[in-house]
């Protein structure tokens, strides 16, 4: 599939009009400079042809800004990923300083690049367009990128300057999130895993403000990753941004297969964090955890094993879930932080035979059957996996309404004895035969 960089200075509506091509609010759009600082991926169609659209942070050249440098080399890595490029301006500020770095930038690519002036929705507006000229990338298109006006025009031109490709029937790859509170290291980990700079990093708090998809195909794993903005408390929620943030990052968790929760080493397992894994507990996810910046604490020899006890501790009774110790500042255990999810994953999908799964848990209820209750004894026949997208198990018995938690919580830990859930929450129902 081709794809298509949108790129311009900060605040001439990038993220606006990569909304509208895309048909949802993806990208965070506010009237604050410099909103978008990764890039971010959404797919459309336009004229039966379908494109990826990449929407980059605001391109400042000399900025003594942390971020700018960084978003920066995120606009020049869009650039080089696409195959065609929209450089967007603002009618309303004229052509500026920031837009000539952008066209010098762009007039050495070999690429079809689009030169779309924004905001152009009366007819003095398109008079004033015609300065833009000046910029040499030749003709231009007007388009209001709020009402839509124009956009048909510049889309035209756009799908029949992209190449052909082959197209190859899309599978539907498992989603990984890496979630956590901010600055956990949650970007770190995954530039360390793929190799490159996928994610701005820096060590502020709340670098990454959006939820964005990266599709890794590396030593026979293919899956996309998710890397989201960190989770705060509510109460700490202030700004609109950081709002969308958190909502976008509860978002990927609900729609995840694979919860990658990321805690600092050096704060460890808080309240938190702690609310980000029963979060996806309660989404039925199946979670592994990460220990990053495990470097940085100083070690004797049961460090790890007393600190994975204190993990589990605060986890129960929800305790069979893996925990990885990692740095992705060295890169110590990534890999085998993402062999450890492919097996949680194949754990949530796993399907149980009925005749294996009642030829094991009969006996086991024969020999430990469930108390009574006033009098009354508990008979289970039968039991089955339902057919549901993590493990749900119904037993079928005469008096399901007599089974009381801590027998539920015994036949749970049978399963996860013989059948290997490991990470993965699992749902035991008891149902009238």
């Amino acid at each position: 599939m081709s794809i298509v960089a949108i790129v311009g200075r900060p605040n001439v509506g990038k993220s606006t009009f990569f909304n509208r091509l895309i048909q949802r609010r993806e990208a965070i759009v506010d009237s604050v400079s410099g909103v978008t600082r990764d890039r971010h991926y959404g797919k459309t169609d336009w004229n039966g042809k379908e494109f990826s659209v990449i929407d980059t942070g605001g391109y400042v050249k000399g900025s003594d800004d942390v971020f700018e440098e960084q978003i920066d080399k995120q606009v020049e890595l869009a650039i080089d990923e696409a195959d065609a490029i929209i450089f967007m301006v603002d009618v309303e500020s004229g052509v500026t300083g920031m837009d000539e770095d952008v066209a010098t930038l762009l007039r050495r690519q070999s690429k079809p690049v689009f030169l779309a002036i924004n905001k152009v929705d009366n007819a003095m507006r398109e008079e004033n367009a015609v300065e833009f000229y000046s910029l040499g990338l030749g003709d231009y298109y007007t388009i209001a990128s709020i009402s839509g006006s124009g956009t048909g025009d510049l889309l035209d031109a756009l799908v029949e300057a992209l190449p052909e490709k082959e197209e190859v029937e899309e599978r539907i790859l498992p989603r990984f999130a890496v979630v956590g509170r901010p600055n956990a290291g949650k970007s770190s980990f995954i530039n360390a895993l793929i190799g490159e700079e996928r994610y701005i990093v820096t060590d502020i708090a709340g670098t990454t403000r959006d939820s964005i998809d990266t599709k890794y195909n590396r030593f026979g794993f293919e899956f996309n990753l998710v890397d989201t903005a960190g989770i705060r408390r509510k109460a700490k929620v202030k700004e609109d941004l950081e709002f969308y943030s958190v909502m976008r990052s509860v978002r990927a968790i609900e729609h995840c297969d694979v919860c990658l929760v990321v805690l600092d080493a050096t704060r460890g397992f808080d309240g938190q964090v702690q609310n980000i894994f029963w979060l996806a507990e309660r989404n039925k996810k199946g979670i592994v955890i990460l220990v990053n910046k495990w470097d940085l604490v100083e070690k004797e020899n049961k460090t790890m094993r007393e600190y994975e006890k204190m993990i589990r501790q605060e986890m129960e009774p929800f305790t069979d879930v893996p925990i990885v110790f990692i740095s992705a500042l060295t890169k110590q255990r990534v890999f085998k932080a993402i062999e450890t999810a492919v097996k949680v994953f194949e754990n949530r999908t796993k399907r149980i035979k009925t005749s294996v799964l009642n030829d094991y848990m009969l006996p086991v209820i024969e020999a430990t059957p469930p108390p009574a209750t006033k009098g009354k004894y508990i008979k289970i026949k039968y039991c089955m996996q339902l057919p549901t997208p993590h493990p749900q198990f119904a037993f079928f018995c005469n008096l399901p309404q007599y089974v009381k938690d801590p027998y539920r919580r015994f036949i749970e830990n049978k399963l996860r004895e013989e059948f290997d859930f490991e990470g993965v929450p699992v749902a035991v129902y008891f149902r009238k035969k």
